[in-house]
């Protein structure tokens, strides 16, 4: 074997008792029964960031202190090393506990933003069904509510503003598809639910000439019997949308589609 050889091999084999030095402390301490030194052996990896040892640790020595005045802190890091793991369900779930365990607690004001926040990782892409979404908010405003004057109000609300901003393009590209697969009746009536839901809307001009699109195409698609009342519902709708926003973008396609509607009209009053 030559020298470098020799060395490397070393190396390996100091590595390698190192690793399993490190292991057998962790293994003996989780299993030698003693709460006290689980404890502290726990605190120390959760300090150092080994947050999966630290909850193996915790889980262990939770019941032993249950009722002593160190269960309140060591359920408190035992639900962020959950956190801290990403997973968040869980996490949100033992917050939400500690926070209902512990309610005269310093650290419940944490613990139940924090139960919103996990519920705010959870939170997919808009295109994906939006439960925790949901859920995130309704925390967020349950915080608020509850710690009106928390420094955290301020970072609720722009979360809040974050999620209700996914849950409305959600709803805007529901009300596309529907609209881009014919199904006129189902597009006007999300994007109505979307005006009501999200009153504040910054696209409130071109959601209402969505409405007014669909309208109009409801109408020529209908039968005889219904295209004049449609006809008509489009017509109030594109005066409206006139009187609303004069010089708007959509003013050309908004006074064709009036035109047209009252061209229709005409012809099934001839009729």
């Amino acid at each position: 074997m030559g020298k470098m050889s020799r060395i490397i091999f070393l190396l390996t084999g100091l590595v390698f008792m190192l690793a399993t030095s490190c292991k057998s402390e962790f293994e003996k301490i989780r299993t030698g029964g003693d709460p006290e030194a689980m404890y502290k052996k726990a605190f120390e990896y959760y300090d150092n960031e080994d947050y999966q040892k630290a909850q193996t640790l915790l889980e262990l020595v939770i019941s032993n202190y249950r009722g002593r005045k160190e269960s309140e802190e060591i359920y408190f890091r035992y639900a962020y090393t959950y956190y801290n793991l990403g997973q968040y369900l869980l996490a949100s779930y033992y917050f939400k506990n500690f926070s209902q365990t512990y309610s005269t607690s310093s650290y419940r004001e944490e613990a139940d933003f924090m139960d919103a926040y996990s519920n705010y990782q959870l939170s997919p892409t808009f295109r994906l069904d939006q439960t925790y979404t949901q859920k995130a908010i309704d925390g967020f405003q349950l915080f608020i509510n509850t710690y009106p004057n928390s420094e955290r109000v301020a970072e609720c609300n722009r979360l809040i503003d974050e999620m209700r901003a996914k849950l409305e393009k959600k709803a805007f590209e529901e009300g596309r598809l529907y609209f881009d697969l014919r199904q006129y009746q189902a597009a006007t009536h999300t994007f109505e639910n979307l005006l009501k839901d999200f009153p504040e809307t910054a696209n409130a001009e071109e959601i209402r000439f969505m409405i007014i699109r669909a309208n109009y195409l409801l109408a020529e698609n209908s039968i005889l019997l219904r295209q004049e009342e449609r006809y008509q519902e489009t017509l109030k709708l594109a005066n409206e949308f006139l009187d609303r926003y004069t010089g708007g973008e959509y003013e050309r396609e908004i006074r064709s589609i009036k035109e047209n509607s009252e061209k229709k009209l005409n012809q099934i009053d001839n009729v």
